[in-house]
């Protein structure tokens, strides 16, 4: 019977005598060959199913040429008079006693050092088999820059897109991405996809949050955060302990709060705001404790920081900290310490932060935290005496949250009712019409799953 060839023996063994498997690995080692050593050209290289077929049950007529040739040898690591030349096991017994003839030879000289050729081609096939396992990968450049692609994509439309599908379309990539993980990658590859797979849980986080589901929050955060710490990247490690800070003080939970942003302290970020965020998360779990010199040191901590950030938030969107969201925690801060003083303060950052939302494009305004900001600016106008134009600016983020409904919102509007309600012009007619409009959205909102976003 004649012997499989070497290639026949490590298609079976790396499982790929399917031909559409096989393809892929063919491709992905044309394209890894074309960015390493060129022609350019190789990106494109492909094998057909007869030739492969052709190939795969040894069925040859000479050997590769060519791109097929260089493809080929790429792959496997041995030449490819190597690849299709007969390999195989020893012939079966015969039922008795024998040994080969090179073993024969070695008594008969009484050479010490001689090895028989098959026993040195074995080793060197199971070298090659190592080799070749080593270097197959199931990701190339093309993957890790359309996975790089996706990521931006969602940070920046994060912010104005409803939550349920982009959810479901963020779980998808972060279980592909998973699935890479769990293949074979080169190191370096393995590192960017623990860094992907860090943003994805940490959007998921986000997601959930936003959902009000702060259980399932934590524990996409804590999962984000072990890839962050697999991949050695700091920017996400300090952005993941915001988020959990940041649930934690919606949570009721300051003293956490200020903890998981202390302790985000410790990893410098590469480039970007992720510490600015910090702080003003710190300054606001602070206001929360009723804390006013830890509460207004965090955020001048949060204005020298912004003087002195390095570059642009990596991949931005949703995980960059921009002054506006800057400024809005610091109203909500001041709108925490109360008194005539700090309700001057908070109007003021509040104003501020809503004129830098509206400037933003439509496309990348950032709904949410715009209507965070103007329900601080109600508040504080509310606590001046301002009836009047604290009416209009509720009614604006009304009609936001009725087209993009989140709980961080129906929060703060619960909350301005409750301030409404034991307020002096309680009881005049543009208050009680403002209550029902609230309880009327709040009524909605709890019957089901808030399908928008932000913070």
């Amino acid at each position: 019977m004649e012997r499989p060839t070497v290639f026949q023996m490590l298609i079976r063994e790396r499982r790929l005598q399917d031909y559409h498997r096989f393809r892929q690995a063919y491709e992905a080692a044309a394209r890894e060959l074309a960015q390493t050593r060129g022609p350019v050209s190789l990106r494109s290289c492909t094998i057909g199913r007869r030739q492969f077929l052709r190939w795969a049950h040894g069925d040859m007529v000479g050997i590769p040429r060519s791109d097929a040739r260089r493809v080929l040898e790429h792959m496997f690591l041995l030449t490819a008079e190597q690849l299709f030349s007969r390999g195989g096991t020893a012939p079966a017994d015969t039922g008795t006693e024998s040994r080969p003839a090179d073993a024969a030879h070695c008594d008969t000289t009484g050479r010490s050092d001689f090895v028989p050729e098959d026993v040195v081609m074995a080793a060197a096939h199971e070298s090659a088999r190592f080799a070749a396992e080593a270097e197959c990968s199931n990701i190339g450049p093309h993957t890790m820059e359309q996975l790089d692609a996706d990521i931006r994509r969602i940070v920046a439309t994060y912010p104005n897109r409803p939550i349920g599908p982009l959810f479901l379309e963020v779980r998808e990539l972060r279980d592909r991405t998973f699935e890479l993980l769990e293949g074979r990658q080169p190191p370096q590859y393995t590192k960017d996809l623990y860094l992907v797979a860090g943003i994805l849980c940490g959007i998921l986080a986000n997601a959930s949050f936003d959902l009000g589901r702060y259980a399932a929050a934590e524990t996409q955060a804590r999962a984000g955060f072990l890839c962050a710490e697999l991949a050695g990247h700091n920017g996400t490690r300090a952005w993941i302990r915001g988020l959990q800070a940041l649930v934690a003080y919606w949570d009721g939970r300051p003293r956490d709060a200020v903890r998981l942003a202390v302790s985000g302290r410790d990893y410098q970020p590469e480039n970007g705001t992720a510490h600015i965020r910090l702080a003003s998360i710190e300054a606001r779990a602070y206001g929360q404790l009723n804390s006013p010199g830890d509460a207004l040191a965090a955020l001048r901590t949060a204005d020298t920081l912004r003087e002195q950030v390095n570059g642009e938030d990596v991949p931005g969107g949703m995980m960059a900290f921009p002054l506006a969201k800057q400024l809005f925690y610091a109203s909500s801060t001041h709108l925490w310490l109360g008194g005539n003083r700090q309700l001057s303060e908070a109007e003021a950052r509040a104003e501020e932060a809503v004129e830098l939302f509206e400037a933003d494009p439509p496309e990348h305004r950032r709904l949410g935290e715009l209507s965070l900001a103007r329900m601080d600016l109600a508040l504080a106008r509310l606590g001046r005496g301002d009836l009047d134009g604290t009416t209009g600016t509720v009614h604006i983020v009304l009609g936001t949250a009725a087209r993009r409904p989140t709980e961080s919102v129906t929060k703060r509007l619960e909350q301005f009712g409750r301030h409404l309600a034991v307020h002096s012009a309680a009881s005049s007619p543009t208050a009680v019409n403002l209550q029902d409009a609230i309880a009327s959205h709040a009524g909605r909102e709890r019957a089901a799953l808030p399908p928008g976003s932000a913070r």
